[in-house]
């Protein structure tokens, strides 16, 4: 199966390691400085067209993780993959 996450960028769900709301987990300083690695490493993309509200940590086969920033909320994100879980909840 396959996420949409916006602007014609798709990604297999059996890659995705957790949805993440983008405002309330970068209050930990290890998500900070995970997100901030990932950016240096420039592994991060962005697929927004403005705020991103989300981020889904990606991990291919073989491959390194990749962020992917989205401005689709995690809910919709959640919903659209059909993990289940509460709120921001990840998989």
């Amino acid at each position: 199966m396959y996420l949409h996450l916006g602007r014609d960028v798709v990604i297999r769900t059996e890659d995705i390691v957790g949805i993440f709301d983008l405002e309330t987990s970068t209050l930990s300083d290890a998500t900070r400085g995970c997100l901030a690695a990932a950016q240096k490493a420039g592994r991060v993309v962005d697929v927004s067209d403005g705020l991103p509200k989300s981020f889904v940590l990606c991990r291919p086969d073989q491959g390194p993780p990749t962020v992917y920033t989205s401005q689709i909320s995690t809910a919709t994100l959640l919903r659209r993959s059909g993990f289940s879980g509460g709120k921001g909840a990840a998989r």
